[in-house]
């Protein structure tokens, strides 16, 4: 059967076009049960006994959930118990047009066999088609659609062999509730259903929560009047950034032109208006005699503020300020945590912490508390109504216990959205065949390097090593040096699913005794590897007569040949301090160490920075895994070697992409600092006298290197260290979407990344490119897009950034298990910050940072007096300032399961009434009374 439907539409230029759309309606369509006997079908999904023990519906039944019901309901219907449920074809367009990432989790329910979730055509259907009628909505004709289905099927499987198996509409909606109950249909709300299941009652806690009333935040405004308002230009469009320090304050950052960004700050909970951190928000700013200053107030919400829209005013220079005034795109995402249970005996609705400081706590109802109080749990949010202080969700689930090493880790993968499942068999499928060898074929496009004396050298332990390195002497007495990379590309082949994985992922992410691949391990530690038997490389060499370097695909055999080494750093530097040794690896390491320092000289000399940030290596009990010891890494020589040639074949390969690939060459670059960033290095810097030239990389380099006070050797590490923190984020990018290429770090015109394919994929795109601009591999549509390279780079730019805040955590997590370990520790630091209530203290022997608090919660503190301009905080009578020397107590502050932290109290100078006395030290040794 066959419903067209005929309109016409104005063309562009002006002309008439007839346009026919045509509805093909069937009567074959399967209705997928089991019982039913009238449908010739081949296979069934639903099942014949479908019982699912309820109060409300005793007999056996299927499940029809309307849209909303699906949208808002998505981790119930996930739970093992909801089963033989019918997924009408209008709910799914409905949902894909509204929810992108509910349509995927259905479409998983669906291919899930056990589930027996099944998809009826309905709008194909001779039976249970309709057209819309005159004056209906949209809405209104889709569920009256849902309904013409759910009593199609209870009339189809109404027969002898169903056994009274009923069909039951699921629905919220009270008008299509009642409109079902007039047509006879079996209908229930969702929550009611819920609650009447016998097998499962904590399946009620994963209900997304219903609203109560009282205004506590203005209205949001619709998108419509948000859209005129951005584009007349009363509005404008960022992303939401809550502050880690202080929960009444974020940051809003507004796209201009090019890449400049405004900051509009936002203070008080009334102008945050129940955004969360990454929203994208409408703001509208405040007159400018209502703009304010950021706070340097560090204020945790860990109890209920006294007046959460009061903000002390600052002598410092007031900024654009704002208040969000819509929520244009919302970043919820299932957060972890942990629950903080009800002071009320029996209550059902509880506060759940989420483990980033910058999410607000959320409100759910459950009946596990009891159980749930230690664990750390999942929670997905479901509104933020004007009458609640806090957004209201539920629980999705429970992921272990607190401060297990497990769980912990599984806490910080999930809140920093590291893929870390394991592989899947349809990208295993894409490994090559083992055993793996090079095959003639390969010899036959490629060049035989095997007789080179080449070297790899890496940190302890490493298995995935990308690189290696040789050097010889040639007859006119200069070297030749040879780059040689892993050749992952030749594994990775472009659109299959081991490629399409390794994007999603976009690096390998190293935690503390763990790494998360970006490759499956037969890659990553194996066949890509050049640490074992005869790998596939590409080598890029100088010619004999200069540092220009040109690319040659080759054999490159790997460590366990003789004529090659496997180093580490340190086994390297030993070699080549040591006089005695003459062997080819020796020389060959001396050779390169000599050229590496002439390469930094000159990259110094055009303007790079020499900048500083300290490292911590834990050295881990074998048996229990625990760290036992924590200490800064120390750089040889020998870093700084490696570090230098693989920069120097990263920027050869940049150009050498770029000239075959002026639109789309995959890139990398470092903006430089707005002079804004370096306020805190000049005031640091001008506190002992000294001046910082900021103008060009290379002023601050010269700036850097003259910068020295005598008697305190350590001073222009700080400085250094400081200078990091003011440095911009180098990011990926494609050539023919941007027209600043410069890296302000290295000077360098350009540069991208190439060294580090197993790890990168950056570096596997940019090798995809190399080989197309040798005649090595053929080019494929999108290797040539620049639009699909550069949501490419916005995904690697991400991933490169949630990785290292990943990696980051990690530590501080051990460092936490370090000191539960070893009690307290008296250490000597230095001040980096200076805050309006507290100082940011640096440990140097632990690479650690904490905070030392002025203030006291429950007792009067001490008189603080903050100086922005220092910057500096009088204390009583007592003056800190920015990298004076303090001795602290270091400690672990486990009173919080949730947020366990390193606890820093000042213990000299001596301020009475502030200092603590200098404690017995060790792992039995009491806390400091008082928490400064």
């Amino acid at each position: 059967m066959l419903k067209s439907k005929t309109f016409v539409k104005k063309t562009r230029s002006g002309g008439v076009m007839k346009i026919v759309r045509e509805h093909y309606l069937r009567d074959d369509i399967w209705c997928g049960s089991e019982i039913c006997t009238e449908c010739k079908q081949e296979s069934t999904v639903l099942q014949k006994d479908s019982c699912i023990e309820s109060d409300l519906c005793s007999s056996p039944h299927y499940l029809v959930p309307d849209t909303n019901v699906v949208l808002h309901q998505i981790d119930v219907l996930e739970d093992p118990l909801i089963r033989n449920v019918i997924i009408l074809q209008t709910v799914l367009q409905e949902v894909r047009h509204r929810s992108a990432p509910v349509y995927k989790r259905l479409k998983d329910i669906i291919h899930e066999k056990e589930k027996h979730f099944y998809t009826f055509t309905n709008e194909h259907h001779r039976d249970t088609f309709i057209e819309r009628e005159p004056g209906e909505s949209a809405n209104d004709r889709n569920d009256r659609a849902i309904r013409v289905a759910v009593k199609w099927y209870s009339h189809h499987l109404d027969t002898a062999e169903s056994d009274g198996l009923k069909v039951v509409l699921i629905t919220n909606d009270q008008g299509n509730k009642e409109k079902a109950e007039e047509s006879g249909l079996l209908v229930y709300k969702c929550e009611d259903y819920i609650k009447s299941l016998l097998a499962n009652p904590e399946l009620v806690d994963r209900l997304a929560l219903t609203n109560d009333e009282t205004v506590l935040f203005p209205e949001h405004l619709p998108l419509s009047r948000i859209q005129m308002g951005i584009k007349g230009g009363t509005f404008l469009q960022g992303t939401f950034r809550a502050s880690r320090d202080n929960y009444l304050e974020a940051t809003v950052f507004v796209q201009g032109e090019g890449e400049e960004t405004t900051e509009v700050i936002l203070q008080g909970l009334h102008n945050l208006n129940r955004a969360i951190h990454q929203d994208v928000v409408a703001v509208q700013l405040l007159p400018r005699e209502e703009w304010v200053a950021p706070s340097s107030v560090v204020l945790l919400d860990e109890r209920e503020a006294k007046d959460e829209d009061d903000t002390e005013e600052e002598e410092k220079e007031k900024a654009p300020t704002g208040k969000v005034v819509a929520i244009i795109k919302r970043n919820w995402r299932p957060f972890c945590g942990m629950l903080n249970s009800s002071l009320i005996k029996e209550s059902t609705r509880h506060l759940f912490t989420p483990a980033d400081r910058r999410v607000p706590r959320i409100r759910i109802e459950t009946r596990q508390a009891a159980a749930l109080l230690s664990q750390r749990i999942m929670v997905a949010i479901d509104g933020w109504p004007r009458h609640s202080r806090y957004p209201h969700g539920h629980f999705v689930r429970s992921l272990g216990a607190a401060g297990d090493k497990e769980t912990e880790t599984e806490v910080l993968l999930l809140e920093h959205d590291v893929p870390h499942q394991d592989f899947s068999q349809a990208v295993l499928s894409f490994l090559p065949k083992m055993p793996w060898s090079i095959t003639p074929e390969d010899m036959a496009v490629r060049e035989d390097l095997r007789a080179l004396t080449v070297c790899s050298v890496d940190p302890p332990g490493c298995t995935d090593i990308d690189d290696a390195l040789h050097c010889k002497t040639l007859e006119n007495g200069n070297f030749e040096v040879g780059v040689h990379i892993a050749d992952v590309s030749h594994f990775i082949r472009p659109g299959n699913a081991l490629d399409l994985e390794a994007a999603n992922r976009g690096t390998t992410v190293y935690l503390c005794g763990r790494r998360i691949d970006m490759v499956p391990e037969l890659l990553s530690s194996n066949l890509c590897s050049l640490r074992s038997n005869s790998r596939l490389g590409i080598c890029v060499t100088n010619n004999s007569s200069s540092f220009q370097f040109s690319p040659l695909f080759g054999v490159v055999r790997g460590a366990s040949d003789l004529a090659q080494a496997s180093l580490t750093y340190a086994e390297a530097q030993l070699r080549i301090d040591d006089t005695n040794m003459n062997d080819d690896i020796t020389n060959s390491l001396r050779g390169l160490n000599k050229l590496a320092k002439i390469l930094k000289r000159r990259r110094i000399e055009k303007g790079a920075l020499t900048l500083s940030s300290l490292e911590v290596r834990f050295h881990i009990d074998s048996e229990t895994h625990d760290p036992i010891d924590l200490q800064t890494k120390e750089l040889m020589e020998t870093n700084s070697m490696v570090e230098e040639f693989m920069l120097l074949a990263n920027i050869s390969v940049a150009q050498k992409i770029y000239d075959e690939f002026s639109e789309c060459a995959l890139l990398r670059k470092h903006p430089a600092p707005p002079p804004s960033n370096y306020d805190i290095l000049n005031k640091a810097a001008q506190s002992k006298g000294l001046a910082i030239h900021t103008d060009s990389a290379k002023a601050l380099a010269d700036s850097l290197d003259m910068a020295k006070v005598d008697g305190f050797p350590y001073f222009n590490t700080l400085l250094r260290i400081l200078a990091t923190r003011c440095m911009m984020q180098a990011v990926y990018f494609c050539s023919g979407m941007d027209s600043n290429f410069h890296h302000y770090g290295l000077a360098s015109p350009i540069y991208t990344h190439f060294t580090s394919p197993i790890r990168r994929y950056s570096d596997i795109m940019v090798h995809r490119m190399l080989a197309v601009s040798i005649g090595a591999d053929c080019t494929y549509p999108d290797l040539t897009d620049k639009h699909k390279q550069s949501a490419l780079c916005n995904n690697l730019n991400y991933r490169h950034k949630m990785s290292q805040y990943a990696q980051r955590a990690s530590v501080a997590f051990h460092t936490q298990l370090f000191f539960k370990s070893r009690g307290i520790v008296n250490e000597e630091g230095f001040i980096l910050f200076v805050r309006k209530n507290a100082i940011i203290v640096l440990i140097p022997k632990f690479g650690l940072e904490g905070t030392v608090f002025f203030d006291n919660k429950d007792k009067t503190g001490p008189k603080l007096v903050f100086d922005e301009e220092g910057p500096s905080l009088m204390v009583e009578q007592h003056i800190f300032k920015i990298f004076d020397k303090v001795k602290v107590t270091i400690s672990l502050d486990d009173s919080n399961v949730q947020h366990q932290k390193i606890r820093m109290s000042l213990v000299e100078p001596e301020i009475p009434g502030v200092s603590v006395p200098v404690p017995e030290v060790g792992p039995m040794a009491k806390k400091p009374k008082l928490d400064v």
